[in-house]
């Protein structure tokens, strides 16, 4: 009988910093190591949330957006020291700008020819879980790779 258990190179996850992105993180890591693969960390800044309504609390044309970076920059910087420091060295993060789910479905995929996905079910609050489960269904439905949704 024929093995079918896929062999990954290039996994992706997506993380927001809830719970449930911190476990598919975990499980992300674990498949990594068992595959050899490289591992991308992800996180998308949804633009939507500078919308007009924040341009007159910009002061300097944008600090709104470049602490919203510099947080994100941070945090990912930990993830990526913890699992280094764990001993995993294959892996990287990435920040993007745009729509989450055609950052994660489409774009980064097709720039770093990612063969999984893993993600977290939901996301941080009520509304966020709303709209990542948004997210997790759309990618699960137009990614061209296999997902894994971490409960």
């Amino acid at each position: 009988m024929a093995n079918m258990e896929q062999e990954y190179k290039n996994i992706l996850v997506p993380v927001d910093g809830s719970d449930s992105a911190e476990k598919a993180l975990r499980r992300a890591v674990e498949s990594a190591k068992a595959n050899h693969a490289h591992l991308d960390i992800l996180n998308v800044i949804d633009t939507r949330q500078f919308s007009v309504s924040f341009s007159g609390m910009m002061d300097g044309g944008g600090s709104i957006v470049y602490q919203t970076f510099e947080d994100t920059e941070a945090y990912m910087n930990e993830l990526k020291d913890s699992i280094v420091k764990d001993g995993f060295t294959d892996v990287d993060i990435h920040i993007r700008f745009g729509s989450p789910k055609t950052v994660i479905a489409k774009d980064f995929i097709e720039d770093h020819h990612s063969d999984l996905i893993i993600m977290g079910q939901s996301g941080l609050k009520a509304v966020e879980r709303m709209l990542m489960g948004a997210v997790t269904n759309y990618v699960t439905r137009i990614a061209p790779c296999d997902v894994l949704v971490v409960k």
